[in-house]
């Protein structure tokens, strides 16, 4: 093997998502540890939230009819 010959990313380099700093493999899409947790502790905390349209009812499966 060549020992000049480069290897090839798995996945481009991305802004991290918290910070905008590169992504590191080892975390990616995040650039450190500390953001990773950062959005897990969101996530958890439930800041973000996806929102279910108005229009639609809330059905209970088991309730009786």
């Amino acid at each position: 093997m060549n020992s000049d010959s480069k290897v090839t990313p798995l996945r481009p380099k991305r802004p991290c998502p918290e910070c905008g700093k590169p992504s590191a493999r080892d975390t990616f899409p995040f650039c450190s540890t500390r953001c990773k947790d950062t959005d897990l502790n969101r996530w958890l905390k439930g800041a973000y939230v996806i929102k279910a349209r108005d229009d639609e009812e809330e059905t209970d499966p088991d309730a009786p009819k």
